[in-house]
């Protein structure tokens, strides 16, 4: 994660907090850290564990889970995209609305287009699709993934205290029906965090999950993020509310795992009366991905105003 996340930074780049733009599994741009240079070339490298490393697992049983797949023009032709990766993680929240982050699908070339898959291992899907369609990364997502159209929050990027990093993407639900079994995730009812209040989160079980890459490995040429494009799971523990933002802790020593790059978008799950509910989703947190999970709160009026047009709330 970037070096630190947007509800304290005050840093701007292109007029968006250095902690929005980092997450986006720097597929899109290259931030000014080391350690993002290997995730540039994640379509490249072999299929690996996402999520941190430590206390975590893969999640198999999180059919809810997907991740966000892009083609875009890299090369000056807008006529035909060139490019085609996974950028973000997400979750789906009825049978056609897969709820993400807006800086995953903001401030991209003209030509790209969204696709959503929910397959476990959505990197070993795209080497096979590349392998199989070659120069053809139009035909290389459809083989992966359900084509959608994006709404962004119209308020995105907002302020540190509320950025409005909240995106949807819509999704013909006969096509996600006949490719995948899914239950949909459970949202939280308004102001549900801020009710429960800090010593019952204290004692709540908190859960992250994402296909992005693994916690920061130290090298000669600076850190490297391995790993990435397999969903995982890993606990998570509550830190501190904000009035947008829930952190959560991810410390190794605390049996925590957490959320790195290209996690962004993806759920924040808390067990709530025996309910495993979607309170959140990961936007930004510390540049090595060893501490803080910073994740935008979706039982705030803000967020319930942008998500009641695309799906029922509780």
């Amino acid at each position: 994660m970037n070096a630190r996340d947007a509800a304290e930074g005050v840093a701007e780049t292109k007029g968006l907090p250095v902690g929005i733009i980092h997450i986006r599994s720097a597929l899109k741009r290259t931030v000014t850290v080391a350690s993002v240079a290997t995730a540039v070339a994640l379509a490249a490298t072999a299929p690996a564990s996402g999520i941190n490393s430590y206390n975590a697992a893969p999640a198999p049983e999180r059919t809810e889970v997907g991740a966000l797949i892009a083609t875009w023009d890299n090369d000056g032709n807008p006529a035909t995209p060139d490019r085609v990766d996974w950028v973000c993680s997400g979750t789906m929240v009825d049978a056609d609305t897969f709820l993400t982050a807006a800086h995953c699908t903001t401030d991209w070339p003209d030509n790209v287009k969204f696709y959503v898959s929910l397959d476990q291992d959505v990197q070993s899907g795209l080497d096979s699709a590349t392998a199989a369609h070659p120069g053809d990364p139009a035909a290389v997502a459809a083989a992966v993934g359900v084509p959608g159209q994006a709404h962004s929050d119209p308020g995105y990027p907002g302020p540190a205290s509320d950025p409005h990093d909240i995106s949807v993407i819509q999704l013909p639900a006969k096509q996600m029906k006949a490719r995948w079994s899914f239950t949909p995730a459970t949202l939280p009812t308004a102001n549900q965090l801020a009710a429960l209040g800090p010593q019952t989160l204290n004692s709540t079980s908190f859960m992250v999950a994402g296909y992005g890459t693994q916690e920061a490995d130290r090298g000669p040429g600076g850190q490297t993020h391995p790993g990435g494009g397999v969903r995982m799971k890993a606990p998570v523990t509550f830190n501190a509310l904000n009035d947008a933002w829930v952190r959560l802790a991810m410390t190794a020593p605390q049996g925590n795992g957490g959320a790195c790059y290209g996690d962004s978008g993806g759920p924040n799950f808390a067990t709530i009366n025996g309910r495993l509910t979607l309170v959140a989703t990961t936007i930004t947190g510390d540049t090595p991905c060893y501490a803080t999970n910073v994740s935008y709160r979706l039982d705030t009026p803000s967020a319930r105003s942008f998500l009641t047009p695309f799906v029922t709330l509780p």
